[in-house]
């Protein structure tokens, strides 16, 4: 994947402390926004939506 799919939360105030995410039919990618050439989380859409609903309870 290229870096152009990579996204924020519009809840973020500003460029820190947050998480980008990149989005494909097999996987959604999670990643640091003050690092993003690190690590990257890599879920299932199952899995991310699981997250999701979680932490929205």
């Amino acid at each position: 994947m290229t870096d152009d799919p990579w996204r924020k939360s519009t809840y973020s105030p500003d460029a820190s402390n947050c998480v980008e995410i990149a989005a494909a039919p097999a996987v959604v990618l999670v990643r640091d926004s003050k690092d993003t050439a690190g690590p990257r989380l890599a879920l299932s859409p199952a899995s991310w939506t699981a997250f999701l609903t979680h932490v929205a309870r």
